[in-house]
């Protein structure tokens, strides 16, 4: 059952909002594509089409060589870093942006994974000093141009892109400060917000893993995001796509993003396993765990599962804001390019996750509050206050997590804003690390084979 409202802007036909209610998410779907021309997609053509221009990039930056291979970038692609693109606006400026990798890939084992999310992000500067400094290098009349434009999207979003807290990821902050700057029928960008901008408190998110983008009906974590996904995958273009029609051009090749992202397989888990006790644990996860996260291997299930906030326990406070919100930002998707083959609707809960590569994506919990897997099996383990012990840190293989320091105190005893921005303190709102506390029920010999058992997935 779901709940529907009826709300407008002002003059503008009523549009519904649903929100979901707890349960199975119905499968909706997809459109097919190319997944080789969607990966060339993915590593060569730009979804935000606004940036620095390239002279002015490699004057301040002096151009450094890419820190990883990643195959098939061809021309200036090639010698970036796997999270720049370069192309050529209409002006005839060659521009460098952002794209969907500087989240959505990482380093594992010395290799670059696309599709893993990077837990180490740094958000927490202001990107408006990094922008204005690089300007100083923008000579030209067009590429000045090209300059301000990206510079006064970015200074408008600028207070929802910014956390305190490494790894914390602003990027459904920024996408709701971007609809409210634009005209949902069409895209037209204004200075001044169409309807009230979100808090600027930002919540913090852990990227989920892409590998399982082929499983899901829904893109988010509460489950929001039914029906097309590429709408929801190509919301980054809203920063600069100015025009319904750039929209369609944009939409037109990521839906071979889309088919490629459906192809990604989960990465194995590279260490020893103990394959009688993963067995142990196979019988125990089969009996416990299926319900919500599904089966794995030859009888592979998943039951895309959005389960209530007062059954799993965990942080409300992501999940809340968007549904207290939807008057706004669900309507506004619903009613746009992006929405027209989709319905946003969010619920009062989380999806129970797929669980492929689970080995590979610590932290743990939607808010990446849960520092390792052994941790999120016994909640007296949990540590209120913690860090990484690096941006680098080594693996725990008895854990299942990235090495980490358990602090006594939160942010007090660090002196400096770069030693404080590395502390994770679960007593913030939307930082919290309670529910999910299933594995409590579990003896210490259980936990360790549904843990070696987790290894295999």
């Amino acid at each position: 059952m779901s709940i529907t409202g009826l709300v407008a802007c002002d003059g503008a036909q009523p549009v519904d909002v649903t929100k979901a209610e707890p349960g199975p998410i119905p499968a909706s779907p997809q459109r097919s594509g190319d997944a080789q021309a969607g990966y060339d997609a993915l590593v060569n053509r730009a979804v935000v089409t606004c940036g620095l221009p390239y002279d002015a990039y490699a004057a301040s930056r002096g151009a450094p060589a890419p820190e990883y291979a990643l195959a098939g970038r061809r021309g200036r692609n090639a010698e970036l870093p796997y999270a720049l693109t370069a192309f050529t606006a209409e002006s005839g400026v060659e521009l460098v942006t952002s794209n969907c990798l500087g989240c959505h890939a990482a380093p594992l084992n010395g290799e670059l994974v696309i599709g893993l999310g990077n837990e180490f992000l740094d958000f927490t500067a202001d990107p408006v000093m990094a922008v204005e400094g690089a300007g100083a290098y923008v000579e030209g009349e067009a590429e000045v141009a090209e300059w301000q434009r990206w510079a006064d999207r970015l200074g408008a979003i600028a207070p929802w892109s910014m956390t305190d807290t490494i790894g914390a990821n602003p990027a459904q902050a920024i996408t709701l400060a971007l609809m409210a700057h634009r005209d949902p029928d069409t895209l037209a960008w204004s200075d001044e917000p169409h309807v009230p901008l979100p808090s600027t408190e930002v919540l913090p998110a852990s990227v989920p893993p892409w590998w399982n983008v082929g499983k899901k009906h829904a893109m988010f974590y509460n489950g929001e995001g039914r029906g097309d996904h590429v709408g929801y995958m190509m919301l980054a273009s809203t920063t600069c796509t100015d025009s319904v029609a750039e929209a369609r051009e944009i939409d037109a090749w990521f839906q071979d993003v889309r088919a490629y992202l459906a192809t990604l397989e989960a990465p194995a888990y590279p260490y020893p396993v103990d394959t009688e006790l993963a067995a142990q644990g196979e019988r125990l996860f089969k009996a416990e765990c299926t319900e919500c996260h599904g089966r794995y291997g030859e009888h592979e299930r998943y039951p895309n599962e959005l389960v209530a906030l007062d059954e799993v326990g965990t942080d409300p406070a992501m999940a809340e804001a968007a549904y207290q919100h939807a008057d706004r930002f669900a309507r506004w998707f619903n009613a746009s390019f992006y929405g027209r083959n989709a319905d946003a609707q969010p619920g009062l809960g989380y999806v129970a996750p797929p669980l492929d590569g689970i080995w590979a994506t610590a932290p743990y919990l939607h808010n990446g509050s849960v520092p390792s897997l052994a941790a999120l099996l016994e909640s007296s383990e949990r540590p209120r206050y913690w860090r990484f012990e690096s941006a680098h840190p080594d693996y725990d293989q008895d854990a299942l997590g990235w090495r980490y320091q358990r602090l006594e105190q939160g942010r007090e005893p660090f002196a400096s804003l770069e030693e404080q921005k590395w502390v994770y303190d679960t007593t913030r709102r939307g930082y919290g690390n309670q529910g999910h506390d299933f594995g409590d029920l579990l003896d210490d010999d259980e936990r360790r084979a549904l843990l070696e058992y987790l290894k295999t997935l």
